[in-house]
């Protein structure tokens, strides 16, 4: 479903990707993990168009994305739910989730209710202002506006920042059912422990550059791994 090849991404004199390749398959969970600053919400960023490759292809679906505006991509049905959430902070939460179906407002009401169903405190606060909710609420609300989207493939950056151990139980776990609705997930992660538990693959990025790849099993089983992002 998407195929990174080759990508290279400057920031002036500075190679935030050195060259990476990376797959995901329709159906799959595959975690994208490493320490800050080694590039993972780059990669993310570039793939949705909002940073501009040196050289190398990224193509979702038979689309090539370097050559698709971020408006146009969120069309093809990947959506992209951001490290920090962004939700807009002085629109309801219902007035956000209606800006998450803009390029697709058909059986909005539908995809609606179904976000509501998936996600019941949001329909108690609908009409609260988003920038009130709690941090735990307002990444369910950024989870719930991409989903409005009806995409194929959902690009998560740290969904479990900043929340409770909780908080990040009941995330991983609502990333786990969207999967099993049939949505393809890319997952930038730095809880890897939690990512790799229900990732089927997963990539580890290191200053630009993927050093380790894998099935999520063979990644927990890594000393590598377990050393650099386990604790063990």
């Amino acid at each position: 479903m998407l195929e990174v090849k080759d990508l290279h991404v400057n920031y002036g004199a500075v190679h935030a990707l050195n060259g990476i390749s990376l797959t995901v398959n329709d159906g799959e969970i595959v975690s994208l993990i490493g320490a800050n600053g080694a590039g993972k919400t780059t990669t993310l960023r570039t793939i949705t168009g909002l940073e501009k490759a040196a050289s190398g292809s990224v193509t979702f679906d038979g689309h090539d994305l370097t050559k698709v505006t971020p408006s146009k991509i969120i069309g093809l049905k990947l959506a992209h739910v951001p490290e920090g959430r962004h939700i807009f902070p002085q629109m309801t939460v219902e007035e956000n989730l209606e800006m998450g179906a803009y390029a697709d407002r058909s059986g909005m009401a539908e995809t609606m209710e179904a976000v509501y169903v998936r996600f019941p405190r949001l329909k108690e606060r609908r009409r609260q202002l988003a920038g009130t909710l709690s941090g735990g609420e307002q990444q369910m609300l950024a989870v719930g506006r991409a989903l409005m989207a009806k995409p194929k493939m959902i690009l998560m950056d740290e969904p479990s920042m900043g929340l409770s151990p909780l908080l990040v139980k009941e995330i991983f776990q609502i990333i786990r059912e969207v999967n099993q609705q049939g949505i393809t997930v890319l997952l930038v992660e730095q809880n890897a422990k939690m990512a790799l538990s229900i990732s089927d693959r997963a990539y580890v990025l290191e200053t630009g550059s993927i050093s380790i790849a894998g099935s999520a099993r063979e990644l927990l089983n890594d000393p590598r791994v377990k050393k650099a992002y386990l604790g063990q």
